[in-house]
């Protein structure tokens, strides 16, 4: 998984660091609310760990701009703040939990994996079930559908398919991809994919935005 923590806090934000690269995670870890919404929409995250105590502004602030603009990427908030009205406000932000300062690095790790799980369920609650337009795709089963008839993907394109969808309305960038889905590519090898992706699902669906990557897009479903 990709991690992105927003934590001021020295100690902890480099225990975060050592302990989820140790975990085998990718983790980009920044102690400031500028710019990092700016990051969370460049860049592709599995979660954010949030602190709500940060130099120059409140983590509820940045926590309802990203819903706001409707990225629905799972958000654990880490914070001293205990009180019964702090926590339900988390959750009416828009948090997927609430992690009180403080907590034990495996209760962290337990509840970080708990999130992320249930990103991966769709609006209508199926998990692991992805609806876009008239494309369906089951991460579970490897299955993925268009207008209710089966298309058969290879594994690459079924990878660059889900990784595509689950940031809807997001540019990956051609480096992102590549190292999620094509990490001992070389050349070109992303484009064939994406040509042959588009035959299979349609054309419309998968944007090409010159000179920085790739996007699906809800309007265009």
């Amino acid at each position: 998984m990709k991690i992105f923590i927003i934590e001021d806090d020295l100690a902890i934000g480099r225990a975060l660091l050592s302990v989820l690269q140790d975990e085998g995670h990718s983790v980009v870890w920044v102690r400031l609310a500028m710019n990092a919404i700016q990051k969370i929409q460049t860049e592709n995250f599995d979660a954010v760990l949030l602190d709500l105590g940060l130099p120059d502004g409140d983590g509820t602030t940045l926590l309802r701009e990203l819903r706001s603009l409707g990225l629905r990427l799972p958000v654990l908030i880490m914070t001293a703040r205990e009180s019964l009205e702090d926590r339900l406000n988390g959750f009416n932000i828009g948090a997927d939990d609430y992690l009180i300062k403080p907590f034990e690095i495996p209760e962290l790790l337990a509840r970080l994996r708990a999130i992320v799980r249930r990103g991966n369920f769709s609006i209508d609650g199926a998990e692991s079930i992805w609806n876009f337009g008239e494309i369906m795709l089951d991460e579970g089963r490897m299955l993925v559908t268009r207008a209710g008839q089966p298309v058969t993907l290879s594994k690459t394109e079924f990878a660059l398919l889900l990784n595509l969808i689950k940031q809807s309305d997001r540019v990956l960038t051609r480096a992102e991809l590549e190292s999620r889905v094509l990490p001992h590519s070389e050349g070109q090898t992303l484009d064939v994919h994406i040509f042959n992706l588009r035959k299979k699902i349609g054309e419309r669906v998968i944007r090409t935005v010159r000179g920085v990557g790739y996007m699906v897009q809800r309007d265009n479903a």
